[in-house]
C-alpha cells in the first residue's frame, strides 16, 4: 500500500496491540506451563486426524483468509495425512486448498469486503497501489517476494489493487510452491523425528530463499534501470 499525501495518516495502535499481545502471552504461559506436551501432541494429532482430510483441507482453504497462519496447516499436513494420502497426495491436496484460499481472498478483497477495507485503509492515510496491465506482474512479484506482510495480507492488497485474476493466481501459486513443499516436508520430519526429511525440508527452504533473493536483486536492478 502507498500513502496518500492528501490524507493525514493516523498512527497504527502499535502500543495497544503490543500490550494486548503481552497480556495474551502471559495468560498463555500460565495456562500452558506444566502440560505434558508430548501427550498433548499425540492426542491433538489423533483428534484432528479423526476429523478426516476433507475437514482439514477445507479449513486450510478458508481460515487463512481470516488471518489464520497458513504455516499452521502446511507444517502439520504431512504428519496428519501422509499415512492416508501419501506425501505427494498431501502436497497436491494442500495446494488445492491454497488455490481455493487465494481465490476466496481475492473475491473478498475485490468485491465482498472492498467498501469496508477501503474505509479502513483510508482511515490510516494509505491508498491502494495503482495497477495497470504493464505493471501488474512487477507489483505482484514485488509483494509476493518481499518478506514482511503475512500471506493473507498480500492477497488482500493484490485483490484490492485489482490485479488480473489469472495472473494473481498463477504468480501467487508459483511463489508459494517451494515454501509450501518445504514446510510440509519439514513438518513431517519434525513430528516423526526423521532427520533426513528435516534436511530435505530445510534444503528446499534454503534454495527457495536463495532464489527469492536473486529474483529480488534482478527486479531491483531492472527497476533502477
Amino acid at each position: 500500500m502507498t500513502t496518500d499525501p492528501s490524507t493525514p495518516r493516523k498512527k497504527l495502535p502499535l502500543l495497544q496491540l503490543g500490550a494486548a499481545a503481552a497480556v495474551v502471552g502471559a495468560v498463555g504461559y500460565l495456562v500452558l506451563r506444566g502440560l505434558d506436551y508430548k501427550a498433548l501432541q499425540v492426542q491433538s494429532i489423533a483428534l484432528i486426524r479423526s476429523l478426516g482430510p476433507w475437514t482439514f483441507f477445507t479449513a486450510m482453504a478458508i481460515l487463512p483468509a481470516f488471518a489464520a497462519p497458513l504455516s499452521l496447516f502446511t507444517l502439520t499436513a504431512g504428519e496428519l495425512y501422509a499415512p492416508l494420502l501419501t506425501m505427494p497426495g498431501v502436497i497436491v491436496a494442500a495446494f488445492a486448498a491454497i488455490a481455493v484460499n487465494l481465490a476466496l481472498t481475492y473475491w473478498l478483497a475485490r468485491y465482498a469486503l472492498r467498501p469496508l477495507l477501503a474505509r479502513l485503509i483510508a482511515r490510516y492515510g494509505y491508498s491502494i497501489p495503482s495497477v495497470t496491465s504493464e505493471n501488474a506482474v512487477s507489483v505482484t512479484l514485488a509483494l509476493r517476494l518481499t518478506p514482511g506482510p503475512p500471506f493473507f495480507i498480500q492477497s488482500y492488497i493484490l485483490g484490492m489493487a485489482e490485479v488480473p485474476f489469472r495472473m494473481y493466481m498463477l504468480l501467487s501459486i508459483l511463489c508459494q510452491l517451494p515454501w509450501g513443499i518445504g514446510t510440509i516436508v519439514l513438518g513431517k520430519g519434525i513430528f516423526n523425528g526423521n532427520f533426513k526429511l528435516v534436511l530435505y525440508g530445510v534444503g528446499v527452504l534454503v534454495v527457495a530463499t536463495i532464489v527469492v533473493q536473486r529474483l529480488r536483486k534482478v527486479y531491483a536492478s531492472r527497476s533502477a534501470a
